[in-house]
């Protein structure tokens, strides 16, 4: 009787609790989805048997992705965790002919990966420093521009990965392995924004003086205004989430009490930030980009130092790449 009982206990874990799901945030969200499909595929002259398939894959990535910062019991099931991984994939892939086994393949052990590492290793700080430098290395490495093909022109579907690399890692970190107080946040608070706001401002002069002493000064004539907001909304819940959250939000945050020293916490977090950028604009190694990447790390560790809090860096963050993105080639 009680082995039945434990076994039905387990099956209810492991079913998925539907008043868990956020659904008033993802009815959002995925209006805005196809909203910007639609808008896209306009712009861009592509067809709808193009466009759809994209559209459903990242519909199918949302709902994980925002439930990532409070992972329901269900999601933190590394063999369900490593489903959701495939879905968005299968969805784009197999409707449009562009499904291969050799890039499912390597999604299958990039998930695997992503998705067991809790299991396998010691929950402790040195193999959660290197599950992140696994994390950096998998970017760098640049293996989703080959797992996820594009018949779209100039249309990179890497970013497919790169959502699921964020949110699953996440749901390892917060929901599996736990106690180490990083925070995945959507929105900042007033506060949070005010800080992030301010290191903006101190950041400026000497990120300029950076990019101006490299070489890399290099202004668009044309500057694309329009894209000031997407572009800002884009870095902030993508990569300012996912870069601050990785880097400030659990590994500054575990050297700072490892060394014993705040200071070189944030230069050694600064420094191993900077190092991720080697292969930024497809040039590696891009070590004039490292050295201005690594000045822009340290004024976002500085940001998370203030609040000890994710969003603030993330709004330091999301600016400062906003502001590079729109107005520097």
């Amino acid at each position: 009787m009680m082995g039945r009982m434990r076994q039905a206990q387990a099956r209810s874990d492991q079913s998925v609790n539907w008043a868990e799901i956020p659904w008033r945030t993802l009815g959002i969200g995925w209006g805005l989805l196809v909203t910007a499909a639609v808008i896209y595929a306009l712009l861009k002259h592509i067809s709808l048997q193009l466009a759809v398939p994209v559209a459903f894959a990242f519909a199918a990535e949302l709902p994980f992705y925002v439930m990532a910062g409070a992972p329901p019991t269900w999601l933190r099931r590394p063999a369900i965790l490593f489903g959701t991984c495939l879905l968005p994939y299968l969805v784009y892939t197999v409707p449009s002919g562009l499904f291969a086994w050799n890039g499912f393949g390597m999604l299958v052990a990039v998930a695997a990966l992503l998705s067991f590492w809790y299991q396998i290793v010691p929950k402790r700080t040195p193999f959660d420093v290197l599950y992140v430098g696994l994390l950096a290395a998998i970017l760098l490495s640049k293996v989703f521009e080959q797992i996820y093909p594009s018949a779209i022109p100039k249309t990179p579907l890497g970013i497919l990965g790169h959502l699921m690399l964020i949110r699953t890692a996440a749901v390892a970190v917060i929901g599996m392995r736990g106690g180490t107080g990083a925070q995945y946040v959507f929105m900042p608070n007033r506060d949070e924004w005010l800080a992030g706001l301010k290191w903006f401002a101190l950041m400026l002069p000497p990120v300029l003086t950076a990019l101006w002493a490299t070489g890399l000064w290099l202004p668009r004539e044309h500057p694309p205004y329009w894209s000031l907001v997407p572009q800002f909304l884009g870095m902030l819940w993508v990569v300012a989430l996912s870069e601050e959250f990785f880097f400030r939000g659990m590994l500054q945050n575990w050297l700072e009490t490892g060394m014993g020293n705040r200071i070189a916490g944030l230069l050694v977090t600064s420094i191993m930030f900077g190092s991720a950028h080697l292969g930024f604009h497809r040039a590696f190694p891009n070590w004039r980009f490292v050295i201005v990447a690594t000045v822009f790390g340290t004024f976002c560790g500085l940001a998370w130092r203030e609040k000890r809090s994710v969003p603030t860096s993330m709004v330091t963050h999301a600016l400062g790449a906003t502001l590079y993105r729109v107005f520097f080639h």
